[in-house]
């Protein structure tokens, strides 16, 4: 991908971030930190030409299936797929209220979202399920889960894993969102999930590591998804940062809930103001 292509994704994050600050802040709900974490993944499978996907139709038959698995981290997919055009960019304005569709959790009466999550561990099994329809009706779409990596703490996600490998899902990418914190605290005070590329590995996934705020790392392996010769699974962990763009929210665990206030906000949109 051309420089100035990196050059416009990045901008396109940080519009983003800025947009679903305004609307946390507005809604006085949400998950920003763990939202800020990942979105690159997101603008990098969305605006980098990734996923198949149709604004105008969001059930075309032959589009490629996005999971949200780390549900909470729904306000990132809106802005996303509202600038895309699933949705008017206004209705982003009702995030978490009364009457609007855009719930604090991601729903699937959401245009351009696959399933409700929120409850974790459950996101790659819908995804395993998909891919393998996809394979029984032998279409040729694609299925992306997108986990937290406190959410590798389930059972059901290592469940997930097996029956893909066992099936030979080479058709479903799960991506994990490793910005090394969970709800309450970093996952090595609280159950550590090391070594997980290993672990991804001996469940029978291929796997690739990246850094997750990187558009060059992240598109040098999901342009090659399509292409992957290997009947495996593709696991792809993502290094990232929790609260990543903003200083004092950037791997601090009180920032999974919290919402900046007065003198934090205005350093909140001081620092993302122009970072492009």
């Amino acid at each position: 991908m051309a420089q100035w292509q990196i050059i416009k994704l990045k901008k396109k994050a940080n519009w983003v971030r800025r947009k679903i600050l305004e609307m946390m802040v507005t809604a006085g709900a949400g998950h920003i930190a763990p939202s800020f974490s990942c979105i690159e993944i997101l603008v990098a499978l969305y605006d980098g030409g990734i996923l198949r996907i149709n604004p105008k139709d969001p059930k075309w038959k032959e589009r490629d299936r996005f999971i949200l698995s780390k549900g909470h981290a729904s306000v990132a997919l809106y802005a996303v797929l509202a600038d895309l055009g699933f949705f008017p960019i206004s209705d982003l304005s009702g995030f978490a209220k009364e009457g609007s569709y855009l719930g604090v959790h991601a729903e699937d009466t959401t245009p351009g979202i696959e399933a409700s999550t929120g409850s974790l561990g459950h996101g790659l099994s819908i995804g395993a399920g998909l891919a393998l329809a996809a394979k029984i009706d032998k279409k040729r779409y694609i299925t992306v889960a997108l986990l937290g990596d406190g959410e590798c703490h389930e059972g059901s996600v290592w469940e997930a894993a097996m029956f893909a490998a066992h099936r030979h899902l080479n058709n479903l990418v799960a991506i994990i969102d490793y910005n090394r914190l969970s709800a309450t605290g970093f996952l090595k005070n609280c159950l550590e999930v090391e070594p997980l590329e290993e672990k991804w590995e001996a469940f029978g996934w291929e796997v690739a590591v990246v850094d997750g705020h990187s558009f060059k790392s992240l598109l040098s392996v999901l342009n090659r998804i399509r292409s992957r010769s290997s009947p495996k699974p593709l696991a792809i962990i993502a290094l990232t940062t929790k609260g990543k763009g903003v200083s004092f929210m950037e791997n601090n665990a009180i920032w999974h809930y919290r919402i900046p206030v007065e003198r934090e906000l205005d350093i909140a949109r001081r620092e993302l103001s122009y970072k492009e």
